[in-house]
C-alpha cells in the first residue's frame, strides 16, 4: 500500500500523544513493505523534506499566529497545497488522518482525488471538556463529526473510545475499529538501558536531588491540566504522608504554567507544599534516569482515552496506580499489572498508593506482570498488523 499520512505533530515536535504514535506506528508499516508519505508541521533546524525510519516526511512551514484556530486554518492551506502536488506525481492508495486538526486537508483530498480516508481519533473535545459548553468547543466538535463522517473507517485506541465516538460524534460502532497504542522496542530499550546505567551510587545521588534519603518517591508525569486529575493526587497526599510517617515525596513532572500555579497554591493550602516538587519540563533521558529511583507512578486522570504513560511505567518497572476512567482500566489490569482506583476519589487513590508503598513484594509482582503484557498486548509490530487489516478492509471494499 501507498499511504499518505496527515499529522500536525511528529518528532521532534511533540505536543501530545499523536507524535510518538505516528513515529512508532509507521516504521512497522515500512517493515511490511508499504510506502508512507507523511505531511506534518515544520520544526526549526529540521529539513522540510527527509526520509526518517523509511517514512517520507514532508514538513510545511506555518507562520506564528496568536489566534490558534487561524494558525490551524493556515496549516491546512499549506498542507493541502503540498499534498495536491504530491498526489499529482504519486499514486496514493489511502489517506490516514490524525484528529480534527487536519480535517480540512483530509476531506478536500478524499473528495478531489477519490482516495479512501481512514481517520484515527485520539481524543474528542466532548471527552476532554466533559461535554460541549461553548462556541470554541462546538467548533472543534463539528470538525470531528465532519471528519468521521467523511472517513470510510475510524480507528480509536480503546473500547472506551469506541463508545465515546459513537455517543459524542454519532459515529456508527460498526464503522469503528479498536487498535491500542503501543510502546516501541527502541523506546523500551532506551528506558531499560537508562536503568542499567544508573549504578547504585548514582541512584543515591540522584535520589537526594528529589527527596530525603528515607523518603519514598511517587510521581506524576504529563500535561499539567485539569483533566489529568492532579488536584485529586494532591488531596490524597495528607493521608499518604500520615501512613508513611512523613517519609514520602511527590514529584510532579510536566508543563502547564497557569494551572501549575493553582496546584502549587492547593499544595500550600493543604500544608503539604514541602512534600511536593514541581519540576516543569524534563527531557526523556533525565526522566528515564529519574524513574530508576521512583517507587510509584500515579495517573489520576478524569479523562484518558488510553494512557501511553502507563506503558512507559510498565517498561521502567515502576509500580503503577491509575484511576478507572477512559481506557486506563483496559491498559492496567487491577491487581494484575497495577492498581486501579475510583476516579476523582482522593481516598481511593491514597489507599492504592499506600498499598504499593507498604507492600514491595506485591508491587514487584505487578511490575513483573506488566513487563509480560508489554510484549503480548502493546507491541507495535502487532498493532501495525491490526491497523494494516483496517486499511485492507477499506481498500477491498
Amino acid at each position: 500500500m501507498r499511504i499518505l499520512a496527515l499529522a500536525w505533530e511528529f518528532p521532534p515536535r511533540i505536543i501530545g500523544g499523536i507524535s510518538r504514535h505516528v513515529a512508532e506506528l509507521y516504521p512497522e508499516f515500512i517493515k511490511r513493505g508499504h510506502g508512507i508519505h507523511l505531511i506534518t508541521v515544520a520544526v526549526e533546524n529540521e529539513p522540510l523534506e527527509a526520509v526518517i525510519d523509511g517514512i517520507y516526511v514532508h514538513r510545511v512551514h506555518v507562520e506564528k499566529n496568536h489566534d490558534f484556530f487561524q494558525w490551524v486554518v493556515q496549516m491546512n492551506v499549506n498542507m493541502l497545497e503540498l499534498a495536491k502536488d504530491l498526489l499529482t506525481h504519486n499514486f496514493i492508495d489511502l489517506i490516514h488522518a490524525h484528529d480534527w486538526l487536519v480535517e480540512e486537508t483530509a476531506i478536500a483530498l478524499t473528495k478531489e482525488f477519490q482516495t479512501p480516508l481512514v481517520t484515527t481519533i485520539h481524543a474528542t473535545e466532548y471527552g476532554r471538556c466533559n461535554g460541549i459548553h461553548n462556541d470554541t468547543q462546538k467548533y472543534i466538535h463539528q470538525k470531528e463529526i465532519k471528519l468521521t463522517e467523511a472517513s470510510q473507517r475510524v480507528i480509536v485506541c480503546s473500547d472506551y473510545m469506541r463508545g465515546e465516538v459513537h455517543r459524542a460524534l454519532g459515529c456508527p460502532m460498526e464503522k469503528t475499529d479498536v487498535v491500542y497504542n503501543g510502546l516501541s522496542v527502541e523506546r523500551w530499550q532506551n528506558i531499560t538501558d537508562a536503568r542499567a546505567r544508573n549504578l547504585e551510587c548514582d541512584r543515591l545521588t540522584l535520589h537526594s536531588q528529589y527527596a530525603q534519603p528515607e523518603d519514598a518517591i511517587i510521581y506524576y508525569v504529563g500535561r499539567i491540566t485539569y483533566e489529568k486529575g492532579i488536584y485529586v493526587l494532591l488531596n490524597a497526599m495528607p493521608k499518604i504522608i500520615a501512613a508513611m510517617n512523613d517519609q514520602v515525596r511527590l514529584v510532579i513532572i510536566g508543563t502547564g504554567d497557569a494551572y501549575s500555579i493553582l496546584l502549587q497554591r492547593q499544595a500550600w493550602d493543604l500544608g503539604i507544599y514541602h512534600k511536593v516538587l514541581f519540576t516543569g519540563f524534563m527531557a526523556d533521558a533525565d526522566f528515564w534516569k529519574f524513574q530508576t529511583i521512583a517507587d510509584c507512578a500515579v495517573f489520576p486522570s478524569l479523562y484518558e482515552p488510553f494512557g501511553i504513560v502507563a506503558l512507559e511505567s510498565f517498561a521502567a518497572k515502576v509500580p503503577l496506580v491509575v484511576s478507572n476512567t477512559g481506557g486506563l482500566p483496559e491498559v492496567v489490569r487491577h491487581g494484575g499489572t497495577g492498581i486501579v482506583t475510583q476516579v476523582n476519589d482522593a481516598t481511593s487513590l491514597a489507599e492504592g498508593i499506600i498499598e504499593i508503598l507498604q507492600n514491595p513484594e506485591y508491587a514487584q509482582t505487578l511490575v513483573n506482570n506488566a513487563q509480560s503484557e508489554l510484549k503480548e498486548r502493546f507491541a507495535w509490530d502487532q498493532l501495525a498488523l491490526q491497523t494494516e487489516a483496517v486499511f485492507l478492509k477499506v481498500l477491498n471494499n
